[in-house]
């Protein structure tokens, strides 16, 4: 049999990002960069980023075309993966804690860092260290974490305890935590850590939605004004068409350009918050101590920020839909007016045509003695020579002959009249 051609590119896939694998105790540093410009991402700039700084450790590099690699640098292992909107760098560092208020150039070069095709999204620390007593992860997270916002969560059934305040501190780095048993397997280990490098920059990238939403805001509320002053003018009997036609036009230009702006950002949110809502849901949280686990922390803050983009986006509809509905009372109040301007026309036209009747009855009235004169004149012609036999002069031969003469006319008019109709 023949096989699909994406066949075997598309089972691939599915393999393509294995999780890493730790030991505790270890470090990792995780960056994430994005492109400034939506939709204007340049792959190539980002791939040389990354051969930049394999060169600079001296590591073997990929394919130009690959999305996702993974390979040592120097003492640190590297995990680089190209998403939709942005590329991450995830540093593990086995073995050592450089702390959390190890600046990124500890890892990164300066000059490195200073030529990103992008600008940071997202940066993280996060501490590996083994701990079975929950007075020393107590101890820990308490002088490392500001208390908050901090949130603490016994994962995967106990396998470990994961911590994080949500906050960026002053070398613009979130902390985060995870503790662990010594039976906790270095697989479960690196999922944990992807779990949260992975709630960390989806959370990041949701929230730029709420940036979005609280720019267009003012705008909507312009248009909505407007579309209410156009839906009032509609009302009034004395209003223009033409002007309510030109103010719906720039309503529903402008509501296509917003839409055009933002529709590509308001999916994106969407697909990012159901990640994260997803993610959180797969790590199992249990309370540790009493303290709020991470979903709860983002039931609490993040939810209600998603709820406002959803808001905003329904908002984008609902006008884009109003407009529509004024634009359809428009169309039927001209074609009403149109249809009474044509009734109008009408009964002009009956009234026209009535008159034109009258006119002609009385045009053939007219006729009827006009011909009538003239027949009668032959009448009398022909006649002549009967005054003598008869003994009757020319006007008393007039007098009898006028009636027969008008009434056979106007029996000649109406046949023809008849006939014609």
């Amino acid at each position: 049999m023949r096989d699909n051609p994406f066949r075997f590119e598309l089972t691939n896939e599915l393999h393509a990002r294995p999780f890493p694998t730790l030991k505790a105790p270890a470090q990792v540093i995780y960056l994430a960069i994005k492109t400034r410009n939506e939709g204007l991402r340049d792959h190539q700039a980002e791939q040389r980023h990354l051969f930049d700084l394999l060169d600079h450790f001296g590591a073997a590099k990929p394919d130009p075309d690959v999305t996702h690699y993974s390979g040592q640098l120097g003492r640190y292992r590297l995990k680089w993966e190209s998403h939709t909107e942005f590329v991450s760098y995830t540093v593990m560092i086995d073995n050592e804690d450089l702390g959390f208020e190890t600046p990124l150039t500890r890892v990164f070069p300066a000059d490195w860092l200073a030529g990103a095709p992008g600008e940071r999204i997202s940066s993280a620390i996060i501490h590996i260290g083994l701990a079975d007593d929950p007075a020393q992860i107590r101890t820990f997270v308490d002088h490392h974490f500001v208390s908050e916002s901090l949130a603490v969560s016994s994962v995967l059934d106990g396998a470990a305890v994961i911590a994080g305040d949500f906050r960026t501190d002053a070398a613009g780095n979130k902390r985060m935590a995870i503790f662990v048993p010594p039976e906790t397997g270095p697989n479960r280990i690196g999922r944990i850590m992807q779990r949260l490098t992975e709630i960390e920059t989806y959370t990041t990238m949701s929230m730029l939605g709420l940036a979005m939403t609280r720019r267009v805001s003012p705008e909507l509320t312009r248009i909505d004004g407007a579309l209410a002053r156009v839906a009032e003018e509609m009302a009034k009997a004395e209003s223009d068409p033409e002007d309510t036609l030109q103010a719906l036009l720039q309503i529903g230009a402008d509501l296509e350009h917003l839409a055009g702006q933002n529709n590509f950002r308001f999916g994106a949110t969407g697909a990012y918050a159901a990640i994260v809502n997803q993610r959180i849901e797969v790590l199992h949280e249990d309370r540790f101590e009493g303290r709020q686990t991470m979903g709860e922390f983002m039931m609490r803050r993040f939810d209600p920020a998603m709820r406002t983009v959803q808001s905003t986006e329904r908002r984008v509809s609902d006008l884009a839909q109003r407009s529509m509905r004024a634009g359809n009372l428009l169309r039927t109040r001209v074609d009403v007016e149109r249809s009474a301007q044509n009734q109008s026309l009408l009964e002009s036209m009956d009234r026209r045509a009535a008159m034109q009747l009258r006119l002609q009855h009385t045009v053939e009235g007219l006729s009827v003695v006009a011909i009538s004169y003239y027949a009668l004149n032959l009448v009398l012609y022909l006649t002549g020579p009967l005054e003598k036999v008869l003994g009757l002069g020319k006007t008393e031969l007039a007098a009898g002959a006028t009636p027969i003469v008008v009434l056979l006319v106007w029996l000649l008019v109406s046949r023809i009249r008849k006939h014609l109709e």
